[in-house]
């Protein structure tokens, strides 16, 4: 991991009707995130969604709210305890 970077767990997955899954990356306290939207078929034939990812600073957004700021703190730190940063979940 660079300087530029922070590594961020998956803290959200979410499927919508549209066949659009939403992940959520938070840094481990929860008061950063990227999302990202990728489509069912890119899941089944394109990359792996891993554990973490290592997120470039500009890209990460604030959590405004103190409830989901706590509740990515407590995803993201669930997350690194039971898998490595590479692992696919």
């Amino acid at each position: 991991m660079s300087e530029s970077t922070v590594r961020c767990w998956l803290v959200e997955r979410d499927f919508d009707s549209r066949n659009i899954v939403t992940l959520v990356y938070a840094t481990p306290d929860g008061s950063r995130y990227q999302q990202r939207e990728r489509s069912g078929q890119s899941l089944q034939t394109g990359g792996t969604v891993t554990a973490a990812v290592d997120v470039p600073e500009d890209e990460l957004e604030p959590v405004d709210d103190a409830e989901t700021r706590e509740r990515y703190a407590t995803e993201a730190e669930r997350t690194a305890e039971q898998y490595e940063p590479e692992d696919p979940i």
